[in-house]
């Protein structure tokens, strides 16, 4: 039996993987916008419009679960505690001329660099790996459960220490300094 016979070609893609690449598209250019913008408030926006991007992607790849954590996590905390920081800290609401610091270069070298080492690490990884179809669903509850409390608990307890440690920053930068204080 040909590929035509079974209803795709081998290069005729399904929609949802027009979606996938549509929505990927839309979300890489929300998080150039995230880097490039000069206004810390958009910034912050462009960067719920990236998570929310990435969260669709995992509803297209039926990862409901991972995608509503995102929601939740991700947009519904961590980019609240960003926004609360950015007010809490009275940083420029506007065009912030501070927002560039002329390292351009640099900067477009270590986010290539990084990019590449991603790109090979994850190909590395996934080369020889192969899915099991007989067991549980990958993306489901219990399967993301298990390897989270298996194997990532300690960046889990890492990451939210940081967060913590960020907001508890921000509130004391915001202190107003009472008169006959440094």
């Amino acid at each position: 039996m040909n590929l035509a016979a079974a209803g795709h070609g081998f290069l005729s893609p399904t929609g949802v993987e027009i979606a996938f690449v549509l929505v990927g598209l839309v979300t890489l250019g929300a998080a150039l916008v995230t880097v490039t913008t000069r206004q810390l408030v958009h910034a912050a926006l462009w960067l719920v419009v990236a998570l929310g991007g990435l969260a669709v992607e995992y509803l297209l790849l039926t990862a409901e679960f991972i995608a509503w954590v995102q929601v939740l996590i991700y947009v519904g905390s961590v980019v609240v505690l960003l926004l609360f920081g950015l007010m809490l800290t009275k940083a420029p609401i506007g065009r912030s001329p501070d927002a560039d610091s002329g390292n351009k270069p640099v900067a477009v070298g270590v986010a290539l660099a990084a990019a590449a080492a991603l790109v090979w690490v994850v190909v590395d990884a996934f080369r020889t790996t192969w899915i099991d179809l007989d067991g549980a669903v990958q993306g489901s509850t219990k399967v993301s459960g298990e390897i989270l409390f298996r194997h990532w608990v300690l960046p889990f307890e890492a990451l939210s220490v940081l967060l913590l440690a960020a907001l508890v920053g921000a509130i004391v930068l915001s202190r107003k300094k009472k008169e006959g204080q440094r």
